[in-house]
């Protein structure tokens, strides 16, 4: 095996803080705009640049950089994103807590829409809008970002973007991987901007309108308000709402070639079509059941609510705009399915995946077939294609690893004092990126865990949203073997 280029790692890692001391300088620039306190901002700007600038200097000659630098750059530069991005929490004391200003920095970057802060509306503007710039940041992918700004980031384009990206499926627009993370930024940002203009008419605040689009597009779900959408109560911003988070949770890919005229590349992909599918058939059960056991519901509010909160919890979004803790077991059953589920690969959102759960249907499906016929060959097919045995291989292996984690983060949990339905909740909400929790701590405020449970759910965030494998594989001995 080779050796691995640690200089390299460092080098790189200085330009993604780079990256992150520009985003710094806009959350200031919103905040001087306000005419806030925006030193808190403005040093932990310079702090970043500076220390970004000394990674770069320290670290000037280039080395090869293979499978195992992406692995570990991208496994630690969320870490030091979020060591970084805790910094104007801490220093302007708007969260007093390493611990929670750390929890709440890494929460932001992995989308997960947690959070430890009970009166988001104290905080002043500028802290606001680098909440959910976070997650706007985080939602479509440190490193692909990186690689459609930064040219030297581009040496081994590929190791980094294969650790970042680690679905089943993989779409490139175009032949160099440099021009597809533009391509697909250019589309996430364009999707930013007319959902903040959509919402802007339908009743929001500009500032409100804009935050509200990182948080949808990103399928994050940090919101400016105390009572997140509740606090507007309105039919539109809700459809709105749910639409941003329904394209959210499908392949940027695809909706590229969607917009260049090849519809059938979407509107033919199994994976979407099982998504959309999902959205609508467990919509369908929410709502009647809503109707059934919840008759205080008109027939209009129990449509909108059902498409909504499916939408954002298969999207992995966690807006909520209703006390859905009081709905019955019925649909908790339900929604939890949903967390598990997820959106498509290549989207913003957490959870397994679709096209996982699909070729393991698939698989399980012709294993039957093959038992009953066990001279034929029965390859599992996806869009129309064969699936190599060896990425069937894969998928079995993350959710029997997807499920090992799920059920040890529960005993974790309940082992720091936490009840089992908080305990389920919580590694849900962590493992799935989804935010919302069960029990006492079901509207997604964590400010009551013990310090040791904030910092595992934390690892269960990052897990989750780099999908298993990128983490636990740098946390394996044979990793740092010569």
């Amino acid at each position: 095996m080779k050796v691995l280029h640690i200089q390299s790692v460092i080098r790189i890692i200085g330009y993604l803080l780079l990256v992150e001391a520009f985003f710094m300088l806009i959350a200031t620039l919103v905040s001087v705009g306000y005419q806030e306190n925006f030193w808190p901002l403005l040093f932990s700007m310079i702090i970043t640049s500076v220390s970004g600038g000394l990674c770069i200097v320290c670290c000037p000659e280039k080395k090869p950089m293979g499978k195992r630098e992406g692995y570990l750059i991208v496994a630690s530069i969320w870490v030091v994103f979020s060591l970084f991005g805790l910094i104007p929490y801490y220093i302007g004391n708007y969260i007093p807590s390493f611990t929670d200003a750390f929890f709440e920095a890494i929460s932001g970057f992995t989308a997960s829409g947690s959070s430890t802060i009970a009166d988001v509306e104290a905080l002043p503007n500028g802290i606001l809008f680098w909440r959910t710039l976070c997650q706007w940041v985080g939602g479509m992918g440190i490193i692909l970002l990186s690689l459609a700004i930064i040219p030297m980031v581009s040496d081994g384009s590929m190791s980094l973007l294969a650790a970042e990206i680690t679905g089943p499926t993989k779409e490139k627009v175009h032949a160099k991987v440099a021009q597809t993370a533009k391509t697909i930024w250019g589309i996430y940002v364009a999707l930013s901007l007319i959902e903040a203009a959509v919402l802007w008419v339908a009743g929001m605040e500009p500032f409100d309108a804009i935050c509200h689009a990182f948080s949808t597009i990103s399928t994050g779900g940090l919101s400016t308000k105390n009572n997140g959408l509740m606090y507007w109560d309105s039919a539109a911003i809700d459809y709105i709402i749910t639409f941003f988070m329904f394209v959210g949770g499908i392949n940027f890919s695809l909706i590229y070639l969607f917009l260049k005229g090849k519809f059938s590349k979407l509107l033919k992909n199994e994976e979407f079509l099982w998504y959309t599918a999902s959205i609508v058939v467990f919509a369908i059960i929410i709502m009647v059941s809503l109707l059934v056991l919840h008759q205080e519901n008109s027939f209009a509010d129990s449509i909108r609510y059902a498409l909504f909160n499916m939408s954002s919890i298969i999207s992995s979004t966690g807006f909520s705009h209703i006390d859905y803790t009081q709905w019955s077991p019925l649909i908790w059953s339900i929604m939890l399915f949903a967390m598990l589920l997820g959106g498509c690969s290549g989207s913003t959102s957490g959870g397994i995946k679709t096209v996982r759960i699909v070729l393991l249907l698939k698989n399980t499906y012709y294993e039957f077939k093959r038992l009953l016929h066990p001279n034929a060959v029965i390859p599992v097919r996806f869009n129309g294609h064969v699936v190599n045995t060896q990425i069937i291989n894969n998928v079995l292996a993350f959710i029997f690893m997807y499920v090992i984690v799920m059920g040890v983060s529960i005993i974790v949990f309940t082992a720091t004092g936490l009840g089992f339905d908080e305990s389920v909740g919580t590694t849900f909400a962590a493992l799935t990126n989804v935010g919302l929790g069960m029990g006492e701590i079901g509207t997604g405020d964590y400010s009551t865990l013990s310090e040791f449970a904030k910092w595992y759910m934390s690892l269960l965030m990052l897990v989750g949203r780099l999908e298993l494998f990128t983490v636990l594989i740098v946390l394996t001995p044979a990793f740092w073997k010569k």
